[in-house]
């Protein structure tokens, strides 16, 4: 499943193909996604101008010139493809390689904008999912009103940290796992920020230092960033609309590493796998207290 880094780095690829772009038609090839497409609000997009495109944790929203958003969850093998005048096909998304005979059984909505362009939204395994939303009910849907701050905004700081975990009893890996504490993390980035950080996955966070807290915090915002800079990180091959892969996953310090000397050049132990809460953590025993 895709985290932070690669919807940003899809928004950002969508953002500069279709913002200002008015969707003359939707074309609707299968309705079973995760939730079953509403067809007559679907219709709802026809001449409507593309205004915005922003995301939200792991979700994009399509804001219109009317009020309306299109929210969309890629799941686990989502992603967008964009076609442009001269039906050439831009990739916005991960996972995959073109192929057009292969992708074309897959293409569950298509977008229509106008000079023969489109956007396609193609999904093998159909856990992502497309919905519309009213503007001003936004702040209370179901997918977004759990959702703890955003990593990389001011909001998740040290004063939020220490008191969100006043008297909690769960390990450090659980926590940053919760999107209701920090919106965005998943199993890759997690256990990247901890390694840095020197904090071992299994840690009571009632045991966390202050000096370990800073350190975390710290190093979730350093290693985002720098994988939005990479262009996002994937098991198998991400790319921007642009044909450039996410290299994030060259710079693994931890995760998926097992058996593998630590990265820390003073360190001669290896790195090792444990289960927390049914997802693999990688760390080093030396390293990480």
């Amino acid at each position: 499943m895709p985290e932070l880094p690669e919807v940003e780095v899809v928004k950002r690829s969508l953002e500069s193909k279709i913002q200002n772009k008015i969707i003359k038609k939707v074309k609707i090839n299968d309705i079973k996604l995760r939730y079953k497409l509403n067809i007559k609000k679907i219709s709802q997009l026809n001449n409507l101008k593309i205004k915005k495109i922003e995301r939200r944790s792991k979700y994009l929203l399509f804001h219109f010139d009317k009020p309306i958003i299109m929210l969309v969850h890629l799941g686990m093998t989502g992603k967008f493809f964009f076609i442009n005048e001269n039906k050439k096909k831009f990739k916005t998304s991960f996972y995959y390689n073109l192929n057009e005979a292969k992708d074309q059984k897959y293409d569950r909505v298509i977008f229509f904008l106008k000079n023969r362009q489109k956007f396609i939204y193609n999904d093998l395994r159909k856990f992502g999912f497309i919905k519309l939303l009213s503007k001003n009910k936004i702040d209370k849907n179901l997918h977004l009103i759990s959702l703890g701050p955003e990593p990389l905004s001011k909001y998740y700081n040290f004063n939020y940290f220490k008191n969100y975990i006043y008297q909690k009893k769960k390990t450090v890996k659980d926590l940053l796992m919760d999107q209701k504490f920090v919106s965005g993390l998943g199993n890759i980035y997690v256990n990247e920020i901890l390694f840095s950080s020197k904090v071992k996955p299994t840690r009571k966070i009632k045991f966390l230092k202050d000096n370990e807290i800073k350190e975390i915090i710290k190093n979730t915002k350093k290693i985002l960033s720098k994988s939005i800079k990479l262009g996002g990180a994937s098991i198998k091959d991400f790319s921007s609309s642009n044909g450039k892969k996410g290299s994030f996953q060259q710079h693994f310090r931890a995760y998926a590493r097992e058996g593998e000397k630590c990265s820390n050049i003073d360190c001669k132990e290896k790195i090792i796998r444990i289960i927390i809460s049914n997802r693999s953590s990688f760390y080093c025993l030396s390293c990480q207290k």
